[in-house]
């Protein structure tokens, strides 16, 4: 039993998918395949069931699985212990980002982060919030930088970065540019552009209106602010969009603050442990790139 056996084991089951968990350790789908089937035959049972098109872990795999997790934890420590002796890091770091993300202060932590740390290989992907905040908790991710409306999701440390209002955004001439203030129902009798279910502003947005027993409707969306900004400046649908999102395009928008959502989005980082030494360093890293940060030059997700 090899510990590379093991990570792809952990990772087709993380990604329900050989193909997905292929393109994660950069491999052929047949290799990883192959390296599970050897697997199985050392432990004498199936791991996974390949009857569907998902690849569902087997009673037998799901008895491995927080094995495996702990036996590759267990290796990453011995490293790390004899990278804290001899002051050097190394390892992987796994980082999640929402997608459609612009916040560049992420980017300069993680460049500063590999010029410390150039022994530590650093991945990157892009998923919603709720998807990033489930990968955090099992283990698939190290960070994230989500949307959400919870500053601190259960089981889980956080650093808010942004905390800011839902507003209108509408086009000049819209009736909505002509009240003094606005809510929920004022917004809910336009069809409405905003961000996808899974995002920390949907999310918000959504609570408030359940919170009124109302069903707005939603008529498009998009994950990129700049898109959402684009469809209502076309006057498509009133867009919902926080203050910071709104802030840069208020050459062809009025944004409107919606009067009863006084839940803010927050944009935050998310993470598991910090018993990681590289973890510690990232988050240092993390601090001092978004202290460093005009708050109006980030965007919320």
């Amino acid at each position: 039993m090899e510990l590379r056996q093991l990570e792809y084991f952990v990772m087709v089951a993380e990604e329900q998918n050989f193909t997905r968990a292929a393109e994660r350790v950069h491999i052929s789908q047949s290799g990883v395949s192959a390296q599970i089937r050897q697997l199985e035959r050392e432990l004498g049972a199936e791991l996974f069931d390949r009857s569907t098109r998902a690849a569902t872990l087997t009673v037998a795999g799901k008895a491995a699985l927080e094995h495996a997790r702990a036996a590759l934890a267990a290796a990453g420590a011995v490293s790390q212990a004899v990278g804290e002796v001899t002051d050097l890091i190394r390892g992987r770091l796994t980082i999640g980002m929402v997608i459609g993300c612009t916040v560049t202060p992420l980017f300069d932590a993680l460049a500063a982060f590999h010029r410390a740390h150039p022994g530590v290989e650093i991945s990157l992907l892009e998923d919603n919030s709720d998807r990033l905040v489930e990968a955090v908790r099992a283990g698939a991710l190290d960070l994230a930088l989500i949307g959400t409306a919870t500053a601190t999701p259960d089981g889980l440390d956080a650093l808010t970065i942004i905390s800011e209002r839902l507003v209108a955004a509408v086009p000049a001439g819209h009736p909505l540019t002509r009240k003094r203030r606005v809510n929920l129902r004022d917004v809910g009798a336009y069809p409405l552009v905003c961000m996808p279910p899974g995002t920390g502003l949907r999310t918000v947005f959504d609570q408030a209106c359940a919170a009124q027993s109302m069903q707005p409707v939603i008529a498009l969306q998009a994950s990129a602010a700049d898109a959402i900004a684009d469809l209502a400046t076309r006057g498509l649908a009133v867009a919902i969009l926080s203050d910071s999102m709104a802030a840069r395009h208020r050459d062809r928008l009025t944004a409107i603050t919606i009067d009863d959502v006084p839940t803010p989005a927050l944009l935050a980082l998310v993470w598991r442990s910090t018993r990681s030494p590289m973890m510690r360093e990232l988050l240092v890293h993390s601090r001092q790139a978004f202290a460093k940060t005009d708050p109006g030059k980030k965007q919320l997700r």
